[in-house]
């Protein structure tokens, strides 16, 4: 589905709490990673990739560092990329540091099943094993399928399962900051 045909139901977030969430999440990751020079920010392709170029950004206006920033792309590692009808776009992933060496903070802008992190995880390992892995996502609209939970979230939100989904538009590809519930 693409962003232009989604039927709108609610706006969940509007570009204020979107930086708010950002702000707050940027605080609890420097709370709870006193020494941010061993921490890398990793977003997942696509829009985790700009709310993770942004927490990059909020931590070296706030504490002066510049911490390593990646990029996954988990298309070829979806546990539905053989059953998809449509083929997926698949994009680079790069990292400009070796992973093993520092605490990565996956970055995702919504988190539902938590297929798309069980991938995520599955992707990193192949270049490396990080000290650890921390999650961060800017909505939480719960339904899990998987043992994963994030370890900071912008905003958790009710949905129906099978009827409703939330998207986040973000102003750097649909020159919009929000988080909306749709119908399907």
């Amino acid at each position: 589905m693409k962003r232009r045909d989604l039927n709108e139901k609610k706006v969940l977030m509007n570009e204020e709490a979107i930086e708010n969430s950002l702000n707050r999440i940027v605080s609890e990751i420097i709370e709870k990673n006193p020494d941010l020079e061993k921490c890398a920010v990793v977003g997942i392709r696509t829009r985790g990739e700009y709310l993770a170029e942004r927490i990059v950004r909020k931590i070296k206006e706030i504490k002066g560092v510049t911490v390593p920033f990646g990029v996954i792309d988990i298309a070829l590692y979806r546990d539905d990329f053989f059953k998809s009808l449509s083929t997926p776009a698949v994009g680079p992933s790069h990292f400009d540091f070796d992973i093993e060496e520092y605490d990565v903070i996956l970055v995702d802008d919504v988190l539902f099943t938590a297929r798309t992190i069980r991938a995520a995880i599955e992707a990193l390992m192949d270049y490396g094993r990080p000290k650890s892995v921390q999650l961060a996502v800017l909505v939480d609209r719960g339904h899990r399928e998987l043992p994963i939970r994030a370890d900071y979230t912008g905003k958790i939100v009710d949905s129906d399962k099978n009827n409703e989904a939330v998207a986040l538009f973000i102003k750097e590809l649909d020159a919009v900051d929000k988080v909306v519930l749709v119908q399907k």
